[in-house]
C-alpha cells in the first residue's frame, strides 16, 4: 500500500507496519529472541543475533525513518547513546562547530570524551551565521545543530548551516528533540543525520529511556549501521514497542501541548515577577519568523526568567500541577531547573556566558487544561509576591 500519500497524522497509524505480517495482528510483536536459528551454514538469514538486528527493534527504525523523510532509521538505549554514536561517524583530528547553549549531556561528551579521543570542537550562537563562518577550520567535518536550543529556545537557520556544510564536504546534525518530525523535517532542509532523545516527546509517557537517529544517505546509513553494531548501545525490544506504542499519539498530544504552551507563555509574558520568557512563537523572539519558515509549530517548551535563584526556590516550593524533575516531552507537565538538572554537567561560568542563569526554569507542557497551570502558577506568584514584601518590611 502506498502509505505516502497519507498525511503525517495518519501514517503515524498507518504504516508498513500497521499489521504483522504473520498473524495480523495491529500490534508490532515484541520478538523477544536474543538469537536466531540459520536454516544454512553459507546462507544465515535476515537475523542472526538481535545486537546486529531484531524484527522489533526493526519497525520502531523503520518507522521513524519513514516520518523523518530518511532511508534508514536508528534506535539506541538512550538519547545520548544516539548521539555518541552518530559521534563516532567522526575521526581523531577532526574538528566540530556546534550550538553554544547546547544539552548538557551533549557538552560533557563533546568536551570531556571526544577532546580525549582527538576530536576538536568550537562553540558557537549558531543564530549569527557570521560567528558560524568564522569558527569553520580546515578540519571541520560536522555541524552539531540543536534547533530549538535547550534551555534557551535559539532557532538556528538549519538550511543555511547545511549548505555550509556541504561547500566544505561536512556534516550536519540536528537534534530535533524539541519538534520531532510532526513539526521539523531536517533531512528536508538539508540535514545529513537528525538525532531524538526518544525518551521525550516521540514516546511521551516517561515510562522510556530511548535514543533515535535518521540519516538520508545509503552510505551514510552503512556507516552508522556499522557503528551501531560495533558499538552496540542498542535499544531493548520491550522500550522499542513502548516507543512504538508513543508515537500513534504523537501528533495530538504535540497539538494540544503546543497550543497550550502558546497561552502559558503569553501569561507568563505579562505577570510582573517574570523576568523573560523564552519560546520562539511569541513576538518578541528574535528568530520568530526563522522558526514559522523552518518549522509547523514551536513545540510545546518554554523557559522563563525569574528575580533571582530564591525567587525560583519559592515559586518551585509552591506550584502544585507540574513534576519538578528531570526531562521533557510528557503527558505531565514538567518544570525542570537546567542549572542543575538538564545543564548541571556545563560548568557555571560557560553556563552564565551563555545566559543559562540560576534564575531560568524550564517547562515542558503536558496535557493538562492550561488554565489549571496557569492557576497554579498565579497562586504561587501570589506567595512569592507575599514572600518579597515581607524581606522589603524587614528591610
Amino acid at each position: 500500500m502506498d502509505y505516502e500519500k497519507y498525511s503525517f497524522e495518519t501514517r503515524l497509524l498507518h504504516n508498513r507496519h500497521k499489521i504483522d505480517a504473520a498473524t495480523g495482528a495491529v500490534s508490532v510483536p515484541i520478538q523477544h529472541a536474543s538469537t536466531f536459528h540459520q536454516f544454512d551454514i553459507d546462507q544465515f538469514g535476515k537475523y542472526d543475533y538481535a545486537r546486529s538486528l531484531n524484527p522489533t527493534r526493526e519497525a520502531l527504525e523503520d518507522v521513524i525513518a519513514e516520518l523523518e523523510g530518511g532511508v534508514k532509521g536508528f534506535a539506541f538505549s538512550s538519547g545520548m547513546a544516539a548521539i555518541s554514536t552518530a559521534f563516532l561517524l567522526l575521526s581523531s583530528g577532526d574538528h566540530i562547530v556546534i550550538t553554544e547553549d547546547v544539552y548538557g549531556g551533549t557538552f560533557r561528551m563533546v568536551t570531556q570524551v571526544l577532546s580525549r579521543l582527538g576530536i576538536q570542537h568550537t562553540f558557537v550562537d549558531m543564530t549569527d551565521l557570521e560567528q558560524v563562518k568564522q569558527a569553520i577550520r580546515q578540519n571541520t567535518k560536522a555541524f552539531y545543530v540543536e534547533t530549538p536550543s535547550n534551555p534557551l529556545l535559539k532557532v538556528t537557520d538549519i538550511r543555511a548551516i547545511s549548505q555550509m556544510a556541504k561547500e566544505i564536504g561536512a556534516l550536519t546534525f540536528v537534534d530535533n528533540t524539541f519538534l520531532t518530525p510532526a513539526l521539523q523535517k531536517p533531512l528536508e532542509l538539508g540535514a545529513d543525520v537528525v538525532l531524538h532523545s526518544a525518551t521525550k516527546f516521540l514516546s511521551g509517557h516517561s515510562d522510556v529511556v530511548a535514543g533515535l537517529a535518521v540519516v538520508k544517505d545509503e552510505d551514510l546509513a552503512k556507516q552508522l549501521y556499522f557503528l551501531q553494531n560495533s558499538f552496540g548501545a542498542i535499544l531493548g525490544v520491550q522500550d522499542a514497542w513502548l516507543v512504538l506504542r508513543g508515537l500513534k499519539t504523537l501528533h495530538v498530544r504535540l497539538k494540544q501541548s503546543q497550543e497550550s504552551t502558546l497561552k502559558i507563555a503569553r501569561f507568563l509574558e505579562s505577570h510582573h515577577l517574570v523576568e523573560k520568557v523564552y519560546y520562539p512563537a511569541l513576538e518578541h523572539h528574535p528568530q520568530r519568523e526563522l522558526q514559522a519558515a523552518q518549522a509547523s509549530g514551536a513545540g510545546a517548551v518554554l523557559s522563563f526568567e525569574l528575580a533571582n535563584e530564591d525567587a525560583v526556590r519559592t515559586f518551585v516550593s509552591e506550584v502544585k500541577i507540574p513534576v519538578f524533575a528531570v526531562s521533557l516531552g510528557a503527558v505531565e507537565s514538567i518544570l525542570s531547573y537546567p542549572a542543575k538538572m538538564s545543564h548541571a554537567a556545563m560548568p557555571p561560568a560557560e553556563r552564565e556566558k551563555r545566559g543559562i542563569k540560576n534564575s531560568l526554569l524550564r517547562l515542558s507542557v503536558g496535557l493538562e487544561n492550561p488554565d489549571d497551570l496557569i492557576k497554579d502558577f498565579s497562586q504561587a506568584f501570589e506567595k512569592l509576591q507575599q514572600k518579597n514584601l515581607v524581606l522589603l518590611q524587614g528591610e
